[in-house]
């Protein structure tokens, strides 16, 4: 796909950047999705945000990495993983969760990353590394399961 990756911290964002953030996030999980749920969860301030930039500037994907203790005690975790519908279907998902990694890896020390992934990509995330723990569950009405990624189990 040839997005540009770069990872901000909260506080680093412009506001244009927060508010297309907001908006992809937004397009996809609650109107796409038909799922009502509070994206501004008090997570993103103490997060990283890693960002994909197509040549025009847009940022047509990404994720919010978030350090151990914000989502689950013992994890780091990537989440609100998302590419906007223009590019769906061209490598971009494999192309973030591979930065999203990288950057997990880099920034929070290798620590064992766990998601919550919606149970349809579970192929998609075990070719990147990750596996399956514990029974599925609904997560705003969407089956999801627990996924952990530890070093050398890709």
């Amino acid at each position: 796909m040839g997005l540009q990756f770069t990872c901000y911290t909260f506080d680093d964002l412009t506001k244009e950047q927060l508010y297309d953030i907001m908006q992809l996030r937004q397009e996809v999980f609650i109107v796409e999705q038909n799922c009502p749920y509070l994206d501004a969860d008090g997570k993103d301030q103490l997060s990283h945000h890693l960002c994909g930039f197509n040549d025009n500037g847009e940022i047509l994907a990404y994720t919010r990495l978030l350090p151990q203790g914000v989502s689950y005690s013992d994890y780091c975790s990537i989440g609100r993983v998302v590419t906007s519908p223009s590019i769906r279907g061209t490598g971009a998902g494999l192309e973030l969760m591979t930065q999203s990694i990288v950057y997990c890896k880099r920034l929070f020390l290798n620590q064992k990353i766990k998601i919550s992934a919606q149970c349809y990509l579970d192929k998609f995330y075990k070719n990147l590394g990750f596996h399956s723990i514990g029974e599925s569950y609904l997560e705003d009405d969407i089956p999801h399961q627990a996924m952990i990624y530890a070093e050398g189990s890709e």
